[in-house]
């Protein structure tokens, strides 16, 4: 009935509309990215991407038909498009390498050179980085002031360096 209206040309029936769908939609799209194994903040941007479809194609819905299944083939597509664009990257919650990087008393001069190895085969930005914070000890803020960088800057490269340092340790441990 709104999306009748709307298409009418009754504006506040549209935005009612679009505001009753969003957080339908929202759900739906952190469904859609958990299950495929990215992270739910990227759902905001689907729902974005979902309601402008909507908006440049409502045009296109059959007026006779339900509109469920039109709603849901856009907003479906949009999240595979989300999940196409992420492609195989590999999220890892910082979190989870916290009791790694705190253990610093065994070894150290072994786990220094170790650790010295396989931070050269990160690239210069994301070894910086690394090192800096999990090495060092400096938080985000000091880290992206003594490298010149910006504190999103920063937190990507860290969990790029700590991802890429799981993978290559999942290697070696297999």
């Amino acid at each position: 009935m709104l999306m009748r209206a709307g298409n009418a040309g009754d504006a506040g029936s549209y935005r009612q509309l679009l505001r009753e769908l969003t957080p339908v939609l929202r759900a739906a799209a952190r469904r859609g990215l958990f299950r495929a194994g990215m992270a739910e903040t990227d759902a905001e941007d689907v729902v974005q991407e979902t309601l402008l479809a909507i908006h440049l194609k409502r045009q296109t819905w059959n007026e006779e038909a339900p509109i469920g299944p039109w709603l849901w083939a856009i907003a479906r597509h949009k999240v595979i498009d989300a999940l196409r664009r992420r492609g195989r990257r590999i999220d890892l919650p910082i979190d989870d390498f916290v009791e790694i990087l705190e253990h610093g008393d065994t070894e150290p001069n072994l786990i220094v050179a170790d650790v010295d190895r396989h931070l050269e085969g990160l690239p210069v930005g994301q070894r910086n980085v690394v090192r800096a914070i999990a090495i060092d000890g400096a938080s985000i803020d000091e880290a992206a002031a003594r490298l010149s960088m910006t504190k999103g800057a920063v937190r990507v490269a860290l969990h790029r360096g700590l991802a890429s340092l799981a993978v290559k340790f999942r290697r070696t441990d297999a």
